[in-house]
């Protein structure tokens, strides 16, 4: 499989109070013209309210496609947010790549840096308060019209009209869309949830939610993350 796409826009964003509550989050970015550093924790300057559930080395790169800005359209109506990228606080935007076409482990030249597909996005409830509507954050997931994020193995930089090139597949079969259904529509699938727990290069906490849920058959109270309540 051959992919080699233009990057739309490069964003990062700094914290800022976010909603009625006025929770720190990096959300609002925006677009850079000139080349951003790539570093192990993702681009310079891009920062996150809440570590523990956001960035790190495995969630340093959030790409979103903008293929999908025309279907929140007809779900959501004409928010301003969707005039431009960063509207879900992507810090990578492109057209012509989605969900169903990337897999974990798919390796990229992002710019003159490596970055290596770790996960999809598990949304939050901090899409609502952006959004100012209750149910984003469920849509998205239910949608499947996450994203993913990368891991960077190799650091450099990247700029508008960069490449964005698969140069290596570790796992093809297990696409972001399918990892998605396992979870969250399929989600007493067993042979599934046991080859999951087994994906080595899947981060640790997705392999831990995997076989616990073999082994007590519960699924996960998905309402704090994605209401917060």
């Amino acid at each position: 499989m051959m992919i080699d796409r233009s990057i739309a826009a490069i964003l990062t964003g700094r914290i800022q109070p976010l909603g009625t509550r006025a929770i720190e989050s990096g959300i609002a970015k925006r677009a850079h013209r000139a080349p951003v550093r790539i570093t192990r924790n993702g681009f310079a300057g891009d920062e996150q309210g809440d570590r523990q559930h956001h960035g790190g080395p495995d969630k340093a790169i959030h790409h979103y496609p903008r293929d999908h800005y025309r279907a929140w359209r007809a779900a959501i109506g004409d928010h301003p947010l969707l005039d431009d990228a960063g509207a879900f606080g992507e810090n990578v935007s492109t057209t012509g790549l989605i969900e169903t076409d990337v897999a974990i482990g798919d390796r990229f030249r992002l710019g003159t840096a490596l970055v290596e597909v770790s996960q999809g996005r598990q949304p939050c409830f901090r899409l609502n308060l952006r959004f100012g509507m209750a149910g984003v954050a469920r849509q998205m997931q239910d949608s499947g019209r996450t994203g993913w994020y990368y891991r960077v193995i190799e650091e450099g930089s990247a700029a508008p009209g960069d490449g964005l090139t698969l140069v290596d597949r570790l796992t093809p079969s297990w696409t972001i869309d399918r990892l998605r259904r396992i979870f969250y529509v399929d989600v007493g699938d067993r042979e599934s949830l046991a080859a999951i727990a087994a994906l080595a290069h899947l981060p640790l906490r997705w392999r831990e939610m995997a076989a616990k849920r073999l082994q007590t058959g519960a699924v996960e109270d998905w309402g704090r993350r994605l209401d917060g309540a």
